[in-house]
């Protein structure tokens, strides 16, 4: 299936990106390189474009069409490709003698051909090696989650990353099953989850093994604790007057990028009753969406996997 960003115009509108020889933007997600191709038509041939993912094979393809895209529309844009985990985008910047960046993305979703190959462990329904790392350096994959970790710390992650109302029971069957065999492939696991699941509950609109895959995806990338580190950093990395935009899929991710936001604006976090606020807020953001933007009924008819989609953006400010 091709790969069709999402809330592609929102993102290009948000990031409002400049034709400017000194510009920076920074897609710390690249995925395929859908948005980052939009970006690139926006610059009009001028400054760069910094491209991040920790997916070898993501970057491969973004690679792909983005040097295409650069002789098309945006031959004098300096591109760089960057194989890195976007916790380390300051790094990443000082690497290149980049002080601070116009815009920053994060598309937090997988992309459909991460999806759509059985061989990454992503797919609930193409059966597959149980792996699920985002950046195949990593030494911890889904398999070694299901098949050592306790009926506890399993029935942990699947309530707390997959707000699995049912995680108890999936982890009593997991830790069941594998007594007589290892899990190795995503096709076990969706059939444990089966097993393990009310018939009713199996019916939703959402695939029932969703939160599961959700929450052990979660778990083998430590994605909530990256996305905590990340955002307050990219923000201080902005140009006064420069866009963060953030795209995230559930409300886990969602919340994050809310609080992180509410900090930055200068929102008290403190429980009440302190008498004085101590959570370090600082105004050095101003919020462009009340609410987070939601993708058009146009839109999910034609891409149905953006329908949980929501976009957060803000501007820097002086403070």
């Amino acid at each position: 299936m091709e790969h069709i960003p999402v809330l592609a115009a929102e993102v290009i509108k948000y990031l409002s990106v400049k034709v400017d020889d000194n510009s920076t933007y920074v897609d710390c997600t690249v995925g395929g390189g859908g948005h980052a191709h939009k970006i690139l038509e926006r610059m009009g041939g001028k400054g760069r474009l910094v491209a991040i993912d920790w997916d070898d094979s993501a970057l491969e393809q973004a690679r792909d069409n983005l040097m295409g895209a650069t002789w098309q529309v945006a031959p004098t844009t300096k591109v760089y490709l960057v194989r890195e985990n976007y916790r380390n985008i300051r790094r990443v910047l000082g690497d290149l003698d980049i002080d601070r960046a116009d815009g920053f993305l994060f598309d937090l979703g997988l992309s459909s051909f991460q999806l759509d190959s059985p061989e990454r462990g992503f797919s609930l329904r193409h059966d597959g090696p149980l792996d699920m790392r985002m950046d195949r350096r990593i030494e911890v994959d889904a398999r070694r989650l299901v098949n050592t970790l306790s009926k506890d710390e399993l029935g942990h992650i699947l309530k707390t990353y997959g707000e699995e109302p049912y995680a108890r029971r999936i982890a009593d069957l997991i830790v069941s099953e594998r007594r007589k065999h290892k899990i190795a492939s995503t096709g076990q696991l969706v059939d444990i989850i089966s097993r393990a699941l009310p018939d009713g509950y199996k019916r939703g609109r959402l695939h029932f093994a969703t939160r599961s895959f959700q929450a052990l995806r979660i778990a083998v990338n430590d994605e909530l604790a990256l996305l905590k580190e990340v955002l307050l950093e990219a923000i201080d990395s902005l140009k006064e007057g420069g866009r963060i935009v953030v795209i995230s899929f559930h409300s886990l991710e969602d919340r994050i990028v809310k609080r992180a936001f509410g900090l930055a604006s200068g929102k008290c976090f403190c429980p009440p009753g302190l008498p004085a606020c101590n959570c370090g807020r600082r105004k050095v953001l101003r919020v462009l969406t009340a609410k987070p933007v939601r993708p058009s009924a146009y839109e999910v008819s034609l891409n149905p996997r953006s329908r949980s989609a929501r976009l957060r953006a803000g501007e820097k400010i002086n403070w």
